[in-house]
Protein backbone atom coordinates (compact mmCIF):
# COMPACT_ATOMS: atom_id res chain seq x y z
CA UNK A 1 0.00 0.00 0.00
CA UNK A 2 1.67 2.94 -0.81
CA UNK A 3 -0.21 5.87 1.40
CA UNK A 4 0.23 5.50 5.25
CA UNK A 5 -1.45 2.82 6.99
CA UNK A 6 -0.59 2.86 10.35
CA UNK A 7 -1.33 6.32 11.55
CA UNK A 8 -2.97 4.41 14.74
CA UNK A 9 -2.07 1.59 16.97
CA UNK A 10 -3.25 -1.92 15.30
CA UNK A 11 -2.31 -4.48 17.38
CA UNK A 12 -5.99 -4.43 19.25
CA UNK A 13 -7.56 -5.67 15.51
CA UNK A 14 -8.20 -9.30 14.92
CA UNK A 15 -5.69 -11.26 14.40
CA UNK A 16 -6.70 -12.62 10.88
CA UNK A 17 -6.98 -8.89 9.84
CA UNK A 18 -3.67 -7.74 11.43
CA UNK A 19 -1.85 -10.68 9.25
CA UNK A 20 -4.11 -9.47 5.85
CA UNK A 21 -2.50 -5.98 6.42
CA UNK A 22 0.86 -6.98 7.25
CA UNK A 23 1.00 -9.05 4.35
CA UNK A 24 -0.87 -6.42 1.73
CA UNK A 25 2.39 -4.18 2.81
CA UNK A 26 4.56 -6.56 0.81
CA UNK A 27 2.55 -7.63 -2.19
CA UNK A 28 2.79 -6.24 -4.94
CA UNK A 29 1.21 -2.90 -6.72
CA UNK A 30 -1.03 -4.51 -8.49
CA UNK A 31 -2.40 -6.24 -5.68
CA UNK A 32 -2.86 -2.89 -3.24
CA UNK A 33 -5.46 -0.85 -2.86
CA UNK A 34 -5.17 1.96 -5.78
CA UNK A 35 -5.22 5.68 -5.20
CA UNK A 36 -9.17 5.68 -4.90
CA UNK A 37 -8.96 3.28 -1.29
CA UNK A 38 -6.03 3.88 0.14
CA UNK A 39 -7.59 6.65 2.13
CA UNK A 40 -10.89 4.46 2.66
CA UNK A 41 -8.79 1.76 4.17
CA UNK A 42 -7.01 3.72 6.58
CA UNK A 43 -10.80 5.03 7.82
CA UNK A 44 -12.28 1.78 7.95
CA UNK A 45 -9.39 0.34 10.05
CA UNK A 46 -9.79 2.99 12.50
CA UNK A 47 -13.42 2.27 12.32
CA UNK A 48 -13.18 -1.45 12.95
CA UNK A 49 -10.25 -0.55 15.73
CA UNK A 50 -12.98 1.70 17.24
CA UNK A 51 -15.86 -0.22 17.13
CA UNK A 52 -15.48 -3.75 16.43
CA UNK A 53 -17.21 -5.19 13.41
CA UNK A 54 -20.58 -5.98 14.86
CA UNK A 55 -22.49 -2.82 13.71
CA UNK A 56 -20.41 -2.83 10.70
CA UNK A 57 -23.32 -1.85 7.89
CA UNK A 58 -24.24 1.03 10.28
CA UNK A 59 -20.60 2.84 10.43
CA UNK A 60 -19.99 5.84 8.35
CA UNK A 61 -16.84 4.70 6.84
CA UNK A 62 -18.52 1.76 5.61
CA UNK A 63 -21.59 3.38 3.70
CA UNK A 64 -19.63 5.89 1.99
CA UNK A 65 -17.47 3.22 0.54
CA UNK A 66 -19.17 -0.21 -0.15
CA UNK A 67 -22.08 -0.61 1.93
CA UNK A 68 -24.59 1.52 -0.06
CA UNK A 69 -27.97 2.79 0.58
CA UNK A 70 -30.89 4.19 -1.42
CA UNK A 71 -31.41 6.91 1.39
CA UNK A 72 -30.77 11.07 0.46
CA UNK A 73 -27.80 12.20 2.01
CA UNK A 74 -27.67 11.79 6.04
CA UNK A 75 -31.30 10.93 5.73
CA UNK A 76 -30.29 8.34 8.94
CA UNK A 77 -27.70 9.99 10.65
CA UNK A 78 -29.48 13.52 10.79
CA UNK A 79 -32.99 12.90 9.95
CA UNK A 80 -34.04 16.12 11.43
CA UNK A 81 -31.99 17.68 8.25
CA UNK A 82 -35.92 16.94 6.36
CA UNK A 83 -38.10 18.03 9.29
CA UNK A 84 -39.35 21.41 7.42
CA UNK A 85 -40.58 19.15 4.27
CA UNK A 86 -42.62 16.98 6.50
CA UNK A 87 -44.23 19.54 8.47
CA UNK A 88 -45.30 21.29 5.08
CA UNK A 89 -47.28 18.52 3.82
CA UNK A 90 -48.70 17.26 7.40
CA UNK A 91 -51.61 16.04 7.76
CA UNK A 92 -52.68 14.84 10.67
CA UNK A 93 -54.43 11.33 10.38
CA UNK A 94 -53.22 7.28 11.02
CA UNK A 95 -52.22 5.59 8.26
CA UNK A 96 -51.25 1.81 8.27
CA UNK A 97 -48.36 0.87 6.23
CA UNK A 98 -46.88 -2.36 5.35
CA UNK A 99 -43.22 -1.23 5.84
CA UNK A 100 -40.57 -2.23 8.55
CA UNK A 101 -41.81 -0.53 11.43
CA UNK A 102 -38.14 0.07 13.04
CA UNK A 103 -37.95 2.53 9.55
CA UNK A 104 -40.67 4.90 10.44
CA UNK A 105 -42.97 6.37 13.18
CA UNK A 106 -46.33 4.84 12.94
CA UNK A 107 -48.30 7.79 12.33
CA UNK A 108 -47.68 10.07 9.43
CA UNK A 109 -50.21 12.40 6.31
CA UNK A 110 -50.36 10.79 3.20
CA UNK A 111 -48.32 13.36 1.93
CA UNK A 112 -45.32 12.34 4.95
CA UNK A 113 -45.56 9.38 4.12
CA UNK A 114 -44.76 9.47 0.24
CA UNK A 115 -42.01 11.85 1.37
CA UNK A 116 -40.87 9.78 3.69
CA UNK A 117 -40.41 6.99 1.24
CA UNK A 118 -38.89 9.23 -1.21
CA UNK A 119 -36.41 10.39 1.35
CA UNK A 120 -35.90 6.91 2.83
CA UNK A 121 -34.64 5.47 -0.78
CA UNK A 122 -37.87 3.40 0.32
CA UNK A 123 -39.15 4.30 -3.62
CA UNK A 124 -36.38 3.26 -5.32
CA UNK A 125 -35.88 0.08 -3.55
CA UNK A 126 -39.55 -0.81 -4.28
CA UNK A 127 -38.46 -0.03 -8.02
CA UNK A 128 -36.03 -2.52 -8.20
CA UNK A 129 -38.01 -5.28 -6.12
CA UNK A 130 -40.42 -4.63 -8.92
CA UNK A 131 -37.95 -5.48 -12.01
CA UNK A 132 -36.71 -8.18 -10.12
CA UNK A 133 -39.79 -10.01 -9.91
CA UNK A 134 -41.17 -9.03 -13.58
CA UNK A 135 -37.25 -10.53 -14.54
CA UNK A 136 -37.45 -13.53 -12.83
CA UNK A 137 -36.67 -16.81 -14.42
CA UNK A 138 -37.49 -19.73 -12.42
CA UNK A 139 -34.34 -21.73 -12.64
CA UNK A 140 -30.60 -21.86 -11.16
CA UNK A 141 -28.98 -20.06 -10.19
CA UNK A 142 -32.60 -19.74 -7.74
CA UNK A 143 -32.74 -16.04 -6.25
CA UNK A 144 -36.94 -16.07 -5.28
CA UNK A 145 -36.70 -16.81 -2.01
CA UNK A 146 -33.55 -15.08 -1.23
CA UNK A 147 -33.69 -13.17 2.09
CA UNK A 148 -30.72 -11.06 3.37
CA UNK A 149 -29.67 -11.48 6.99
CA UNK A 150 -29.35 -8.61 9.53
CA UNK A 151 -25.54 -9.51 10.42
CA UNK A 152 -23.78 -6.01 10.61
CA UNK A 153 -26.84 -4.16 11.85
CA UNK A 154 -27.84 -2.70 8.40
CA UNK A 155 -29.08 0.81 9.06
CA UNK A 156 -30.88 0.04 5.95
CA UNK A 157 -33.18 -2.97 5.29
CA UNK A 158 -36.12 -2.92 3.21
CA UNK A 159 -39.22 -5.75 3.78
CA UNK A 160 -40.82 -6.58 0.49
CA UNK A 161 -43.30 -9.83 0.89
CA UNK A 162 -41.43 -10.53 4.30
CA UNK A 163 -37.99 -10.96 2.74
CA UNK A 164 -35.24 -8.21 3.86
CA UNK A 165 -33.42 -6.23 1.01
CA UNK A 166 -30.55 -4.05 0.97
CA UNK A 167 -29.21 -1.66 -1.81
CA UNK A 168 -26.68 -3.97 -3.10
CA UNK A 169 -29.24 -7.35 -2.66
CA UNK A 170 -31.35 -5.90 -4.79
CA UNK A 171 -28.46 -5.01 -7.16
CA UNK A 172 -27.31 -8.66 -7.32
CA UNK A 173 -30.62 -10.15 -8.15
CA UNK A 174 -31.27 -7.52 -10.61
CA UNK A 175 -27.69 -8.45 -12.05
CA UNK A 176 -28.11 -12.45 -11.89
CA UNK A 177 -31.69 -11.80 -13.74
CA UNK A 178 -30.09 -9.70 -16.71
CA UNK A 179 -27.25 -12.77 -17.27
CA UNK A 180 -30.06 -15.33 -17.22
CA UNK A 181 -32.22 -13.25 -19.48
CA UNK A 182 -29.13 -12.79 -21.98
CA UNK A 183 -27.69 -15.98 -21.95
CA UNK A 184 -29.91 -18.98 -20.82
CA UNK A 185 -26.90 -20.19 -18.46
CA UNK A 186 -26.42 -23.72 -16.88
CA UNK A 187 -24.90 -25.13 -14.25
CA UNK A 188 -23.24 -22.19 -12.69
CA UNK A 189 -21.38 -24.21 -10.03
CA UNK A 190 -17.92 -22.02 -9.40
CA UNK A 191 -18.39 -18.12 -8.90
CA UNK A 192 -15.65 -15.82 -8.61
CA UNK A 193 -16.15 -12.27 -7.83
CA UNK A 194 -13.77 -9.48 -7.47
CA UNK A 195 -14.47 -6.67 -4.64
CA UNK A 196 -17.38 -8.60 -3.22
CA UNK A 197 -17.81 -5.79 -0.71
CA UNK A 198 -19.31 -8.28 2.53
CA UNK A 199 -20.06 -10.89 0.48
CA UNK A 200 -24.14 -10.12 -1.08
CA UNK A 201 -23.41 -12.38 -3.54
CA UNK A 202 -22.48 -15.08 -1.74
CA UNK A 203 -24.69 -15.02 0.70
CA UNK A 204 -27.44 -14.87 -2.27
CA UNK A 205 -25.98 -17.91 -4.55
CA UNK A 206 -25.75 -20.28 -0.58
CA UNK A 207 -28.52 -19.96 1.04
CA UNK A 208 -30.94 -21.56 -1.32
CA UNK A 209 -30.20 -25.54 -1.08
CA UNK A 210 -31.67 -25.79 -4.92
CA UNK A 211 -28.24 -23.87 -5.79
CA UNK A 212 -25.35 -25.69 -6.33
CA UNK A 213 -22.41 -23.15 -6.03
CA UNK A 214 -19.50 -22.41 -4.92
CA UNK A 215 -18.18 -18.80 -4.26
CA UNK A 216 -14.81 -16.95 -4.17
CA UNK A 217 -14.80 -13.52 -3.03
CA UNK A 218 -11.60 -11.92 -3.56
CA UNK A 219 -10.91 -8.80 -2.01
CA UNK A 220 -8.35 -5.82 -0.52
CA UNK A 221 -8.04 -6.28 3.47
CA UNK A 222 -10.11 -4.95 5.93
CA UNK A 223 -13.07 -5.33 3.26
CA UNK A 224 -11.99 -8.88 2.98
CA UNK A 225 -12.00 -9.59 6.82
CA UNK A 226 -15.52 -7.90 7.38
CA UNK A 227 -16.30 -10.30 4.42
CA UNK A 228 -15.33 -12.90 6.28
CA UNK A 229 -16.95 -12.16 9.77
CA UNK A 230 -20.17 -11.60 7.59
CA UNK A 231 -20.26 -15.19 5.49
CA UNK A 232 -18.44 -17.56 8.66
CA UNK A 233 -22.10 -15.57 10.54
CA UNK A 234 -24.56 -16.41 7.98
CA UNK A 235 -23.24 -19.87 7.11
CA UNK A 236 -21.11 -20.70 10.26
CA UNK A 237 -17.05 -20.47 10.33
CA UNK A 238 -16.46 -24.23 9.27
CA UNK A 239 -18.23 -23.38 6.02
CA UNK A 240 -15.95 -20.63 4.91
CA UNK A 241 -12.49 -20.42 4.20
CA UNK A 242 -10.32 -17.62 5.74
CA UNK A 243 -7.01 -16.24 4.26
CA UNK A 244 -5.37 -17.86 6.64
CA UNK A 245 -6.19 -21.54 5.39
CA UNK A 246 -4.53 -20.49 1.94
CA UNK A 247 -1.90 -18.16 2.71
CA UNK A 248 1.53 -20.50 2.39
CA UNK A 249 -0.43 -21.92 -1.06
CA UNK A 250 1.29 -21.83 -4.11
CA UNK A 251 -1.62 -23.29 -5.76
CA UNK A 252 -4.86 -23.12 -4.52
CA UNK A 253 -6.98 -25.86 -6.15
CA UNK A 254 -10.47 -25.25 -6.65
CA UNK A 255 -12.18 -28.40 -7.15
CA UNK A 256 -10.17 -29.51 -4.10
CA UNK A 257 -11.50 -26.80 -1.82
CA UNK A 258 -14.97 -26.77 -2.70
CA UNK A 259 -15.52 -29.98 -1.42
CA UNK A 260 -14.30 -28.74 1.82
CA UNK A 261 -16.42 -25.53 1.91
CA UNK A 262 -19.27 -23.08 0.48
CA UNK A 263 -17.25 -20.51 -0.03
CA UNK A 264 -13.47 -18.59 0.63
CA UNK A 265 -11.99 -15.19 0.95
CA UNK A 266 -9.12 -14.44 -0.49
CA UNK A 267 -6.88 -11.40 -1.21
CA UNK A 268 -6.26 -9.94 -4.49
CA UNK A 269 -2.20 -11.00 -3.99
CA UNK A 270 -3.63 -14.48 -3.96
CA UNK A 271 -5.74 -14.51 -6.98
CA UNK A 272 -2.30 -15.60 -9.42
CA UNK A 273 -2.57 -19.24 -7.49
CA UNK A 274 -6.12 -20.02 -7.83
CA UNK A 275 -6.30 -22.48 -10.07
CA UNK A 276 -8.72 -24.56 -12.48
CA UNK A 277 -11.81 -23.62 -13.72
CA UNK A 278 -14.83 -21.33 -13.10
CA UNK A 279 -18.50 -21.46 -14.63
CA UNK A 280 -19.17 -16.86 -13.77
CA UNK A 281 -16.58 -14.16 -13.07
CA UNK A 282 -18.42 -11.02 -11.25
CA UNK A 283 -17.19 -7.74 -10.89
CA UNK A 284 -19.79 -4.80 -9.34
CA UNK A 285 -18.50 -1.54 -8.80
CA UNK A 286 -14.91 -2.10 -7.77
CA UNK A 287 -13.20 -2.23 -11.27
CA UNK A 288 -14.14 2.03 -12.34
CA UNK A 289 -12.62 2.68 -9.03
CA UNK A 290 -9.25 1.08 -9.69
CA UNK A 291 -6.17 2.19 -12.34
CA UNK A 292 -6.63 0.56 -16.00
CA UNK A 293 -3.49 -1.30 -15.59
CA UNK A 294 -4.95 -2.73 -12.39
CA UNK A 295 -8.26 -4.31 -13.97
CA UNK A 296 -6.38 -5.26 -17.13
CA UNK A 297 -3.99 -7.49 -14.81
CA UNK A 298 -7.17 -8.71 -12.79
CA UNK A 299 -8.99 -9.44 -16.17
CA UNK A 300 -6.06 -11.43 -17.86
CA UNK A 301 -6.13 -13.73 -14.33
CA UNK A 302 -10.03 -14.39 -15.10
CA UNK A 303 -9.14 -15.13 -18.26
CA UNK A 304 -6.75 -17.66 -17.62
CA UNK A 305 -9.64 -19.56 -15.49
CA UNK A 306 -11.99 -19.90 -18.32
CA UNK A 307 -15.20 -18.82 -17.27
CA UNK A 308 -18.01 -19.32 -19.39
CA UNK A 309 -20.25 -15.77 -18.38
CA UNK A 310 -18.56 -13.00 -17.10
CA UNK A 311 -21.23 -10.14 -15.42
CA UNK A 312 -20.45 -6.50 -14.74
CA UNK A 313 -21.64 -3.50 -12.97
CA UNK A 314 -19.59 -0.61 -13.38
CA UNK A 315 -19.59 3.36 -14.47
CA UNK A 316 -19.68 3.58 -18.32
CA UNK A 317 -18.05 6.81 -17.88
CA UNK A 318 -15.68 5.52 -15.33
CA UNK A 319 -14.75 7.07 -11.76
CA UNK A 320 -14.75 11.16 -11.40
CA UNK A 321 -10.77 12.07 -11.78
CA UNK A 322 -9.31 12.74 -8.06
CA UNK A 323 -9.04 16.49 -8.14
CA UNK A 324 -6.31 16.82 -5.10
CA UNK A 325 -3.64 14.26 -4.27
CA UNK A 326 -5.33 12.80 -1.21
CA UNK A 327 -8.63 12.62 -1.71
CA UNK A 328 -11.17 10.32 -3.37
CA UNK A 329 -11.20 9.53 -7.19
CA UNK A 330 -8.81 7.52 -9.86
CA UNK A 331 -6.19 9.15 -11.96
CA UNK A 332 -7.23 7.30 -14.57
CA UNK A 333 -10.61 6.28 -15.66
CA UNK A 334 -11.95 2.41 -16.97
CA UNK A 335 -14.63 3.24 -19.18
CA UNK A 336 -17.13 0.96 -19.88
CA UNK A 337 -16.15 -0.07 -23.98
CA UNK A 338 -12.51 -0.48 -22.01
CA UNK A 339 -14.20 -3.96 -21.17
CA UNK A 340 -14.34 -5.37 -24.65
CA UNK A 341 -10.58 -4.87 -24.86
CA UNK A 342 -9.86 -6.35 -21.52
CA UNK A 343 -11.64 -9.25 -22.46
CA UNK A 344 -11.12 -9.94 -25.84
CA UNK A 345 -11.63 -13.60 -26.43
CA UNK A 346 -15.66 -12.47 -24.72
CA UNK A 347 -18.56 -11.90 -26.97
CA UNK A 348 -20.64 -9.05 -25.55
CA UNK A 349 -24.51 -10.69 -24.63
CA UNK A 350 -26.16 -7.71 -23.21
CA UNK A 351 -25.59 -4.26 -22.05
CA UNK A 352 -28.13 -2.18 -20.15
CA UNK A 353 -28.56 0.74 -17.75
CA UNK A 354 -32.73 0.57 -17.21
CA UNK A 355 -33.66 -1.00 -15.85
CA UNK A 356 -31.06 -3.46 -14.47
CA UNK A 357 -28.64 -0.74 -13.95
CA UNK A 358 -28.92 2.96 -13.06
CA UNK A 359 -28.84 6.53 -14.29
CA UNK A 360 -27.17 8.66 -11.82
CA UNK A 361 -28.46 12.30 -10.47
CA UNK A 362 -25.09 13.65 -11.76
CA UNK A 363 -25.63 11.58 -15.58
CA UNK A 364 -23.53 9.32 -14.58
CA UNK A 365 -24.61 5.41 -15.73
CA UNK A 366 -24.28 2.40 -13.87
CA UNK A 367 -23.79 -0.26 -16.50
CA UNK A 368 -24.61 -3.81 -16.82
CA UNK A 369 -22.34 -5.70 -19.01
CA UNK A 370 -22.50 -9.13 -19.89
CA UNK A 371 -20.45 -11.49 -21.91
CA UNK A 372 -20.10 -14.65 -22.32
CA UNK A 373 -17.26 -17.07 -23.76
CA UNK A 374 -18.07 -18.46 -27.50
CA UNK A 375 -17.86 -21.79 -28.49
CA UNK A 376 -14.69 -21.49 -30.30
CA UNK A 377 -12.30 -19.91 -27.18
CA UNK A 378 -9.19 -18.39 -27.52
CA UNK A 379 -7.52 -19.48 -25.07
CA UNK A 380 -3.98 -18.02 -26.56
CA UNK A 381 -3.96 -14.68 -24.59
CA UNK A 382 -1.11 -14.55 -22.54
CA UNK A 383 -1.55 -14.20 -18.74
Amino acid sequence: MTGKMSMFDLSGLPQLLRLMLDDMARASTLYRPTHHWQYAVNELIEAINNHGVEDFRSLPSCLKTFVGTYAFPDYYQTPGRYNGMNKVLAEKFPVETDIDKSQRTTTHSKFDIRLSDLLSGRLHALSDYRVFLASYSDYPPYTDKASESKVGNPLEQFIFNDRRYSRSFLHYLLGLNYLKSTCSPKDINIVLEIGGGYGVLGEILLSDKRNDCFYINVDIPPVGYLATYYLQQVFGASEIGDYSKFRKCSSIEIDVIRKKYKAIVLCPWQLPHLKGQIDLFVNYHSFAEMEPDVVDNYCRIVSGLKPRYILLRNLREGKQVMKTFGRYGVKMPVFGSDYDRFFPSYKIAGVNTVPFGFKTEDNFHSEVRVYRKPEKYDDSQPI
